[in-house]
């Protein structure tokens, strides 16, 4: 995919700057096109244009009836695009490295009034069938502030602290006031890409995703303990790391206790193909695994398969972290 890049980034020609726009891309788990969840998304040279237009600005992920249902589903930064160097007429939009943030809340295509998020989209056919759709910063406003609102239910509670109360996301100023120009002294646009790119946001948002898929439950040790306020004990892992560009959506996630979190971020366990846990030799003592681990020493899996590990992500920390 190297080979014969072409820096597309937004320009017409020498000094010609395109100015960019947020869009929609459908992009599903059943799709035949070579995407790579938080790496790259491909498409036909028929959407070239559109996706320029999106290079250095956030995209939606959506997902129709046929790709699972799941509506709009994820936001991620467009870095560039380069072709495909097998098939013609093809290209890659690669994705900046872990902007790509899985929706707390999936988000329908219709709104409470039975209309479209995106204006002027029609109730069938017509421009839903595109891969890649251009849409306004009002609309793109309207699906994060929902896709955002933080998970509620007592698997999603954090460990310690005070208990959300709120929408937190949408108690910031700027972020879904689609109407309003500016927050304060700085844009609403603005506004929101920090929040997007917030590491503080992200990790809360990521951890109360992770243990509702995994409802508080240990994926490793199977346990499900709860504090006297009803918290899980569990804390939420990043299987691709984030300080390795590791994306903050469910299926690079496990629910941990806090020992095997330990154990798991330092390579002294993985998981193989089949699910079957992997001991770093001489790291952990028999009877302390016979305590830690689940009897048959498989991984535990939300039971959507939507938001099970994905295979990349667990063969990446075979191959970089655990130290069999």
């Amino acid at each position: 995919m190297g080979r014969g890049q072409t820096d597309l980034r937004g320009r017409d020609g020498p000094g010609t700057v395109r100015d960019m726009s947020k869009a929609i891309f459908i992009a599903s788990d059943h799709s035949a096109y070579g995407d790579v969840p938080g790496q790259v998304y491909h498409f036909p040279k028929m959407y070239l244009s559109r996706v320029e237009k999106t290079l250095g600005d956030w995209v939606i992920l959506f997902a129709g009836r046929r790709g699972g249902g799941r509506g709009y589903y994820a936001v991620q930064k467009i870095d560039r695009i380069v072709p495909d160097p097998v098939l013609a007429d093809h290209y890659f939009a690669i994705v900046s490295p872990g902007t790509l943030w899985g929706f707390e809340t999936e988000v329908p295509r219709l709104q409470a009034d039975k209309t479209p998020f995106e204006t002027g989209l029609p109730l069938v056919r017509g421009n839903n069938t595109s891969a890649v759709r251009l849409i306004t910063d009002a609309d793109f406003a309207r699906i994060i502030a929902v896709g955002l609102s933080p998970a509620d239910g007592a698997d999603a509670l954090p460990r310690t602290g005070p208990l959300p109360t709120q929408t937190a996301i949408l108690q910031v100023p700027g972020f879904s006031d689609a109407q309003s120009a500016f927050s304060g002294p700085m844009p609403a646009d603005q506004v929101r890409d920090r929040i997007l790119a917030s590491r503080a946001f992200r990790d809360a948002s990521f951890a109360r995703s992770v243990k509702r898929a995994y409802q508080g439950r240990c994926a490793i040790s199977g346990l499900a303990l709860r504090n006297g306020g009803g918290r899980p004990e569990v804390e939420a892992a990043h299987i691709k790391p984030v300080e390795q560009e590791g994306p903050d959506i469910v299926t690079n996630g496990l629910a941990l206790s806090g020992t095997v979190h330990w154990m798991f971020d330092r390579g002294l366990l993985s998981v193989d193909e089949d699910r079957t846990l992997l001991v770093a030799k001489g790291s952990i003592a028999q009877e302390v695994g016979d305590r830690l681990f689940t009897p048959d020493r498989k991984l535990i899996l939300p039971d959507d398969p939507r938001l099970q590990p994905h295979p990349g992500f667990l063969r990446w920390h075979r191959e970089n972290v655990f130290k069999g």
